[in-house]
Formats: C-alpha cells, structure tokens, sequence
C-alpha cells in the first residue's frame, strides 16, 4: 500500500453533493468568495477527520508487540478497511436513483460566504460515505506505517477536485457558465459508477494486500 493507492478515492470524496454545491457556488452571485470559504470549510472538516482516523489506526497498530502481531495488526486494519469499503460500495449503490439535487441546493445562487464555509465542514463531517472513504485512507496509510504528511496529498487532490468549478470559471468565463449545468447533470446521473469502480480498484489492492 503507498500514497498513489489511495489518491484515486479522492474522486469518491468529491461525488454527489459535494461538488453539486461547489458548481452550484461557482455560478452563485457571490461566487469567488462563497467557494473560497467552501474550499476552506471543506479542507478542514477533511484534515481533521483524516488525522482523528490517522491517529486511531496508527495507535492500533503500535499496540503490536513484536513482527508477529505488528502484521497481525496490519492484517486486522487492511480487514476493516475492507469491510468498510465493501459498506460504502453498498451504500452508493442503494442511493444511485437519487439524481435530483436537494431543493435547498437552489439557493446556494444567493449563499453567503459563512453559509459556504459551514456547507463545506457539514458536507465532509455528516456525509456517512466521505467518513468511510476517509477511514479507509487513514486506516490503509496507519496500517501499512505510512507518515501523517501522505494524507496531506489525498487532501490536496480532493480541495483541486472541488475547485475545478470555480478555476473553470476564473479561466473560461461566460463558456464555463453555460456548461456548469451540463456538468452539474452529469455528475447527478453518473457519479455513483465512477465511485463504484474507484473504489472496486482500492478494493482489489486491499485484497492483494491480504493474500500476501
């Protein structure tokens, strides 16, 4: 397990109302300082759920006492994260029907930049999905002795994912502005299946883990 293994579920983070309510920012009335605050919001709901996650697995497996049960601890995180995994897959199929936004969505056109930045720490603190997602990188990092610094890429990626709305924006203007809704539509259809298959892909190296 290394720090690229676990960058592809940055793309989990970011589907279904996550980056609905960042597009829905960026084409907002306010939308430069709303999005920044999401941004900001968002980055430390992240960061501090990562490090809590971090500093619970990192404990577990420092309570092995010899190589014998490090890797049984090791064996015991990467069946966690497994299970937790194999939860999240169940619980983005059960909800791939909902495709249309949440009626509240509609008014992030006038949200405040305080609204957005309690948006972004709710979204990544309340969504069940992002917490297992979450879990299962810090677990999968702790589990196999990785630095707390490798969750800071994981991080990074997913704040870039979510500010692709806004940098399209900055760059491309009124063009970005008339495709956003196209987006938005695609990401409401099919984000469910691109997060099955990224996490199909993290899944099928926890096990290759495991059969070592």
């Amino acid at each position: 397990m290394n720090l690229l293994s676990v960058l592809p579920l940055a793309l989990v983070m970011i589907a279904g109302p996550q980056i609905i309510s960042a597009i829905f920012l960026a084409s907002s009335r306010d939308a430069r300082r709303s999005s920044l605050a999401f941004l900001v919001g968002a980055g430390l709901a992240v960061i501090v759920a990562l490090t809590v996650w971090y500093v619970v697995f990192h404990t577990v497996r420092g309570a092995g006492d010899g190589q014998h049960k490090n890797d049984g601890t090791r064996r015991l995180i990467d069946w966690v994260v497994l299970l937790v995994l194999l939860a999240l897959m169940a619980m983005i199929f059960s909800r791939r029907k909902r495709t249309q936004p949440p009626k509240w969505m509609s008014k992030l056109q006038e949200a405040k930049p305080r609204f957005a930045f309690g948006l972004g720490v709710l979204l990544f603190v309340a969504m069940p999905s992002d917490e297992a997602t979450m879990l299962a990188v810090a677990g999968s990092l702790a589990g196999h002795d990785k630095p707390w610094w490798h969750l800071l890429p994981f991080l990074c990626l997913t704040l870039l994912l979510l500010a692709l709305p806004l940098l399209a924006l900055l760059a491309f203007g009124q063009r970005a502005a008339a495709a956003l809704p196209k987006i938005r539509n695609w990401a409401n259809d099919h984000s469910w299946w691109v997060s099955e298959a990224v996490i199909l892909i993290f899944v099928a190296i926890v096990v290759s883990d495991l059969l070592k």
